[in-house]
């Protein structure tokens, strides 16, 4: 290799790879974005039969305290919302303004004085450290790009010995059912989320203390988290 192939090849560094991978990231936010705003008119009427019971289950069982902050990440068109015990505070963000409007309206139909919501990154959140004693992300994990650089935002904004509570799907421990998650994955992605997320792997990468592990059917895909936030 001569000397001008050697500094080319040389002159790629690690900025350059952040670079392309923040380009990458990017163009996923726009997908998703993108995928969001066509959900919004139809998300309720489609998945509120799915998703509702599983929120309101996890939402029960937070023990959300009088005066308590709340974060609701990824909080969609609002469906879990009107959940919220009417003594705490709570804060919604999410990325799509089209869902954000739905949000907005059930506030305002169910007259939820405790509530505000924002348009947000989920994986750079505009809060100060600490701002929140318990934060809850519903259906959200699998969606974004980075989900590590997800749950960082959440630790940081959420106080030490928080509670961090999360709804979502990891694939399955079944070979079977693996494997044809593996298949549909690409399909997946194309509709806004992914189904091949390991949740042991998940749990030790993000360094939640993860109190309860529980379902809310013996065979459903969908997992509830609570654990305390370590810092």
């Amino acid at each position: 290799m001569d000397s001008t192939n050697r500094e080319t090849t040389s002159s790629y560094t690690l900025k350059d790879f952040e670079c392309y991978r923040e380009g990458r990231m990017q163009l996923e936010i726009k997908s998703i974005k993108k995928i969001y705003a066509g959900y919004s008119t139809v998300y309720d009427a489609l998945f509120k039969r799915f998703f509702h019971p599983r929120i309101k289950h996890a939402i029960t069982y937070m023990d959300i305290k009088p005066g308590e902050r709340i974060l609701d990440v990824g909080v969609g068109t609002g469906l879990s919302l009107p959940l919220f015990p009417r003594h705490c505070k709570v804060v919604g963000i999410d990325l799509s303004p089209e869902m954000l409007k739905k949000a907005k309206d059930k506030i305002r139909e169910n007259r939820l004085d405790n509530t505000r919501v924002f348009h947000m990154d989920a994986m750079g959140v505009g809060f100060r450290d600490d701002s929140f004693d318990k934060v809850f992300i519903s259906h959200v994990v699998s969606v974004v790009p980075d989900p590590y650089k997800l749950m960082s935002e959440v630790k940081r904004v959420c106080r030490k010995g928080g509670t961090v509570v999360i709804v979502n799907h990891f694939k399955s421990g079944n070979k079977l059912i693996e494997t044809f998650e593996k298949i549909i994955n690409p399909v997946c992605k194309r509709i806004g989320w992914r189904s091949v997320m390991c949740l042991n792997e998940f749990i030790a990468g993000t360094g939640l203390s993860v109190n309860k592990k529980t379902k809310l059917k013996k065979f459903d895909f969908w997992h509830i988290l609570y654990a305390t936030n370590v810092k």
